[in-house]
């Protein structure tokens, strides 16, 4: 089969289009023929190295932790599924990933694709929606009639963020250009704060603050909080000093696969609560234009590599 590897960490020239043997899948797995997958920023920061310290993959790695496709082989001890099961996944991060026609995952990470998603926007939903969903639901207990701030709400991770913010029955500010500013509205922000025009450290009283940019933004997001409110972070941590200074706690969210949220998202996608935004895609000899497209930083929505038809 084909997949996209890396032999080595670095720019995009490291990326490789290899001939690799198709896995068999363990006991405990599902082999999926991939259709489609989705890049995430932690791709490319696992190709620069940066995650290594962390995560130590072993080389040659193949990359992508999004997955949609069919159910191709199935480990004897796995139940629920069916040969030619239509699928979606966020694998474990710490083994071969996406970027190959095969891909083996513990049947733990999978669910049944939404029906009313094609491959390509069912890939884009399992990493960025989950960060969400872990983020909101689980770190920060998101409940109903509070207010959150979600920062860069035009992203993959914060679209889904408005979203299920507002069906847990949030109010929900976020902040993006003004380009962006019917697409967030249509998916359910009722504030929309424009940072190149307006401050957004003017707020004051929100109960949950979700930061997926750091630096600045997470230090100018402290102030905006109530007594007792809650940041969740993904990009850089945050100081918990900092936090008791303002009397709130603050967390940090590193995505974890989970087949049953998969599903919940399904159900939220196939009853039109849940729309998934696709910025660009790419075929599988292209990843290296893709990665380029994810490192601008400026994806409204999700970056798609299409596997096979």
């Amino acid at each position: 089969m084909k997949a996209v590897q890396i032999s080595e960490f670095g720019d995009r020239s490291v990326l490789t289009l290899n001939d690799i043997a198709i896995p068999t899948p363990a006991d405990n797995e599902i082999l999926i023929k991939v259709k489609s997958a989705s890049v995430n920023p932690v791709d490319w920061k696992i190709r620069e190295g940066y995650l290594q310290p962390m995560l130590n993959h072993p080389l040659p790695l193949t990359l992508g932790w999004d997955v949609s496709g069919v159910v191709a082989a199935i480990g004897k001890d796995v139940s629920g599924f069916q040969l030619g099961d239509e699928v979606y996944s966020r694998p474990d991060i710490a083994k071969n990933g996406s970027y190959a026609e095969y891909q083996t995952v513990v049947a733990d990470e999978v669910a049944h694709k939404p029906s009313s998603l094609s491959f390509q926007e069912a890939a884009g939903v399992p990493l960025a929606a989950l960060t969400a969903w872990q983020s909101l639901y689980d770190q920060a207990k998101l409940a109903g009639g509070e207010s959150v701030l979600i920062h860069a709400g035009s992203g993959a991770v914060g679209q889904f963020a408005i979203q299920l913010a507002k069906l847990r029955g949030a109010t929900v500010y976020t902040t993006t250009s003004a380009r962006n500013t019917d697409l967030v509205s249509s998916l359910g922000a009722d504030r929309v704060i424009d940072y190149t025009k307006e401050d957004f450290s003017e707020l004051k009283d929100i109960d949950v603050v979700f930061d997926t940019i750091g630096g600045e933004t997470q230090a100018n997001s402290w102030k905006t909080l109530k007594k007792g409110g809650r940041l969740v972070a993904i990009t850089e941590n945050p100081d918990e000093a900092i936090a008791a200074e303002h009397g709130v706690t603050a967390s940090f969210c590193f995505v974890q696969p989970n087949s049953e949220q998969l599903k919940a998202l399904a159900e939220f996608a196939d009853a039109g609560q849940l729309k998934v935004s696709i910025d660009s895609e790419f075929a599988l000899d292209q990843v290296a234009e893709a990665h380029e497209r994810s490192e601008t930083g400026r994806a409204q929505g999700k970056i798609i590599i299409n596997v096979s038809a």
